[in-house]
């Protein structure tokens, strides 16, 4: 197969701004699709695999063309994906039967050059999780598929497959999710239909933490690190769109894309709002039920954000870890007694997770009901943890 030469280009300019300026993967990849609309379905997703790949397998790929050079790596990517490298591409005279022929090699190199992470990261994750990090970071090297979450405030799991299939956009159910569609490995939701408010892409993972809060209709909710919302919009569906449902965070760009959300899910029952320094004493107890979806690491999120592993950095960890657990501390106080406390992250290390729990537990104000750490390796999911906790 031969490719456009604007294409490999474009490839490479958005590595180069993920590696060397140190752009948000998927940001700089919208960006560029922005910026060029005529570019058609093959070809942003002949970008976008080489994109999300060659990031991915920075060290891999290092290792089989002797070379950290943006153009090296992908020519290394494009053999890999069955393209025939072309002549005006400069990667030093490499050709494709010696990349190919170093593949084998690349099996004897130690575990952080062929499953392409910092030396640190390895080391941590072997450290946290013993011989279960194998096959963890294995799985976090794969690509992810899209799963969607059908919005049950607007309409119902048939319909949307019915509505989808209409759109030409083949969905399959997810077991054990009742809410949750997957798409064919490699294809991804048209914008039209993604921000249509019937559906949200949500990772199968993500959608197993909501339920965890027990959230009855006409209770009031406190989600005290709600982001751009995910959580708060399942919530507001499996609560039947009766209660309160705070959606709280320190970003107010993120609390404005909540809003938009919220409007096009129909889910009047969230209120959005940008956290103060008096939210702890103004909620004070208010709270059936409270989620804090604390800052991590994110390390459970890998295999859609690539990227992260070469921007994050142990200093980066040893904060977020204090945080959680001051976080914990201090939110704690906006729950009713009785109520019901959901503590979640997206990272798989034990450091972040049980010990953040502990913390709390140590000051015997809660008790921990159960635990669900989410395996990428056992369910082919994102990695979570989330701890449900009572007063």
């Amino acid at each position: 197969m031969k490719m456009h030469r604007i294409l490999a280009e474009a490839s490479a300019g958005i590595i180069k701004s993920v590696f060397h300026e140190h752009k948000v993967l998927d940001h700089a990849l919208a960006a560029a699709f922005e910026q060029n609309p005529k570019w058609g379905r093959r070809d942003r997703s002949f970008i976008a695999e080489t994109v999300f790949e060659v990031v991915r397998w920075k060290r891999a790929l290092g290792f089989l063309t002797d070379s950290a050079e943006v153009k090296a790596l992908c020519a290394a990517q494009w053999v890999r994906m069955g393209w025939e490298l072309p002549e005006w591409w400069n990667y030093k005279g490499l050709s494709a039967e010696e990349i190919t022929a170093r593949e084998p090699e690349l099996a004897a190199q130690p575990r952080a050059v062929r499953e392409s992470v910092p030396d640190w990261l390895d080391e941590l994750g072997a450290a946290e999780l013993g011989t279960a990090w194998d096959a963890e970071l294995a799985a976090l090297n794969r690509r992810a598929p899209v799963y969607l979450r059908v919005n049950t405030l607007r309409t119902t799991l048939l319909e949307v497959i019915a509505w989808l299939a209409g759109e030409g956009v083949e969905v399959a159910e997810v077991p054990g999710l009742p809410d949750a569609l997957v798409l064919p490995p490699g294809k991804s939701l048209p914008k039209p239909l993604r921000l249509d408010g019937r559906v949200e892409i949500q990772d199968a993972g993500s959608q197993m933490i909501a339920p965890l809060m027990d959230a009855q209709p006409g209770m009031c909710v406190i989600d005290a690190c709600s982001g751009a919302g995910g959580k708060a919009l399942h919530l507001a569906a499996l609560m039947r769109g009766e209660g309160r449902i705070y959606a709280m965070d320190v970003d107010a760009g993120k609390i404005t894309e909540l809003a938009r959300r919220a409007k096009r899910a129909a889910a009047n029952c969230i209120r959005p709002r940008v956290i103060s320094e008096t939210m702890t004493g103004d909620f004070a107890g208010k709270a059936d039920c409270l989620l804090i979806d604390a800052p991590c690491s994110g390390l459970g999120t890998l295999k859609r954000q690539p990227d992260l592993k070469w921007r994050l950095k142990p200093t980066q960890l040893d904060r977020v870890r204090a945080l959680q657990k001051q976080l914990l501390a201090d939110y704690s106080v906006m729950l009713k007694p009785g109520g019901r406390l959901v503590y979640a992250t997206c990272s798989i290390l034990p450091s972040e997770n049980r010990a953040a729990v502990d913390s709390l537990l140590e000051r015997g104000v809660c008790e921990l009901l159960e635990q669900l750490p989410l395996s990428p390796a056992t369910t082919g999911f994102d990695g979570f943890y989330a701890a449900v906790l009572t007063l």
